[in-house]
């Protein structure tokens, strides 16, 4: 069954045949303590179909389906999730210099909106997410990215390295902000087609991903407080890139 909320199916059936069509989900809600052949089928569909799985108490399906919803739900994405295979090709095609954002464990959807806002403002080319982990891309978070969610590329990965990797083989510089980093910002070259790598709002880059980066660097900060918030730092990177390339004055 549908919800009046347009991205949000409930019940069995329909949420198997949801996944089944090809159609977006971002993520299914099942209720904490279903076992048996059920359980067994939706975490082997999930996986396959590279779709987060999430266990829930049954009261917070009960809060966003009432109690028809049969122990599982779905939400639909809000948008058509695009693929690094396909986008990469388009953008050398268009005689341009790849600029990626790979986004590892940004978790706030206001932050996501903000951030996708800042990259399509300033000519990045596609947004990389992994499918767990990271922020839904709800009506919030379009809200929060003023339409841009709806204008750049957004690739959903099942795995962050697998995508790094296939972004060197591309031709594509890994860079990565780290507040351990020796270098600054301004002693990248960003003229070359990168990526950049951006980390979570409370831990950063995750180790795994950042042994992956070609370069490390830091922005320089004067103040007293730990760090900056990850939209902004993101749009500063961005307004560095974009400075190097000659794109604004």
């Amino acid at each position: 069954m549908q919800s009046k909320r347009k991205n949000i199916i409930y019940g069995r059936h329909p949420v198997i045949d949801v996944i089944n069509s090809g159609k977006g989900v971002d993520k299914v809600l099942l209720q904490q303590g279903i076992r048996g052949e059920f359980e067994k089928e939706i975490r082997k569909l999930t996986k396959e179909k590279n779709v987060a799985l999430q266990y829930v108490p049954k009261e917070r399906l009960n809060k966003i389906a009432g109690g028809n919803h049969q122990g599982i739900l779905a939400y639909l994405s809000l948008l058509e999730y695009q693929t690094l295979e396909n986008i990469l090709p388009f953008i050398y095609e268009k005689s341009e210099t790849p600029l990626i954002l790979v986004l590892d464990g940004v978790t706030d959807v206001r932050n996501m909106g903000a951030i996708a806002r800042s990259a399509e403002c300033l000519g990045a080319h596609a947004l990389v997410i992994p499918a767990t982990g990271s922020a839904q891309i709800n009506a919030e978070a379009m809200k929060s990215s003023a339409g841009a969610l709806g204008n750049i590329a957004v690739c959903r990965e099942k795995n962050l390295s697998s995508a790094i990797n296939y972004l060197k083989m591309s031709g594509i510089k890994i860079f990565a902000s780290s507040l351990h980093a020796d270098k600054t910002i301004f002693q990248q070259d960003f003229s070359m087609p990168c990526a950049i790598i951006i980390g979570s709002e409370d831990d950063g880059v995750s180790p795994a991903i950042l042994r992956r980066a070609d370069e490390r660097f830091i922005i320089p900060q004067s103040g007293e407080s730990n760090s900056l918030n990850v939209s902004v730092a993101t749009g500063i990177m961005l307004y560095e890139v974009v400075r190097q390339r000659n794109v604004i004055d």
